[in-house]
Parts: C-alpha cells; sequence; structure tokens
C-alpha cells in the first residue's frame, strides 16, 4: 500500500470523525442533550453500577473530565451517585428513571442516526470497514502505551 494511500485514509477518518461528531451533537441539541451525555447514559445502562473512576477507564477518559459531566447529569436527574458499600471513598453510578427514559428514547434516534450515515451501503462493506477500524483503534491504543505518548 502506497504512502500516499494512507495519508489520505487517515486524513477521511480524521474529516469524517469530526463530521460526524458535529452531526450527532446537532442532533443531541434537538433531544437536549449532548454527544458525551449520551456516552455516559449508554454506558451505564449497559453497566449499571460502576465507579466514576471504572466508568473513566471504560470510556478512555481522564477521570477529572468525567466528573463535571456525571456532575450535570446528576443536577438533572438523569443519574445518582450511591456510596460503594465496600469502599467510602468510591462512588457507584446508576440512572434514575428519568436517565433510564432518556435513554431508551434516544435508541430511536442513534437508529436514525445510524440509518442516515451508512444509507445504501452494502452490509459486507461495513462489516469490512467496522472490522479496519477496530484495528485502527487497537493499534492506536498500542502506540499510545509507549513511554512517549499518552492516547485517550
Amino acid at each position: 500500500m502506497s504512502l500516499d494511500l494512507k495519508r489520505r485514509v487517515i486524513a477521511q477518518l480524521v474529516e469524517s470523525s469530526r463530521l460526524l461528531r458535529n452531526y450527532i451533537d446537532h442532533r443531541a441539541k434537538e433531544r437536549g442533550t449532548t454527544r458525551a451525555q449520551w456516552i455516559v447514559l449508554f454506558r451505564l445502562r449497559q453497566q449499571e453500577g460502576l465507579s466514576q473512576v471504572d466508568l473513566a477507564d471504560v470510556l478512555e477518559l481522564q477521570p477529572i473530565s468525567l466528573v463535571r459531566l456525571l456532575d450535570r447529569l446528576v443536577e438533572h436527574g438523569l443519574l445518582e451517585r450511591r456510596p460503594d458499600p465496600r469502599d467510602r471513598r468510591a462512588n457507584r453510578l446508576f440512572l434514575t428513571q428519568s436517565g433510564r427514559q432518556l435513554v431508551d428514547d434516544l435508541d430511536s434516534l442513534r437508529d436514525a442516526i445510524a440509518t442516515d450515515v451508512l444509507r445504501d451501503i452494502p452490509a459486507g462493506a461495513l462489516q469490512t470497514s467496522l472490522d479496519t477500524l477496530v484495528e485502527v483503534k487497537e493499534r492506536l491504543k498500542s502506540l499510545g502505551e509507549s513511554p512517549d505518548i499518552a492516547i485517550k
């Protein structure tokens, strides 16, 4: 594979990622939420009861970045922090009924976005793309483990 092709692929990934984030942000705003809030709410629906540190790790975020977002979700009544019975210093995170309802409502929007963005792309091409993106992500994570580079 030529270096030019590799550069073009990276440029497309960067530009497509930016455009997709902007599109999702716009659609999320229509529902009174943000992309970052979606990510937290969807993950907690899958793994309710995570600690803040564990959630940050799963989302590949710095814990300090997550705290402000969690504070806003708590203020909006979408999640609650409960003391960890095994560790007085830690909190466990749980969706409230309102948070659960919002995540369920957002499922239809997530489906609509996927349908709009990936319309008319054959399933085989989508699977190949997914496999490739997973491989790229894993490679980036392993590159980020070198002492000189920190990628989250």
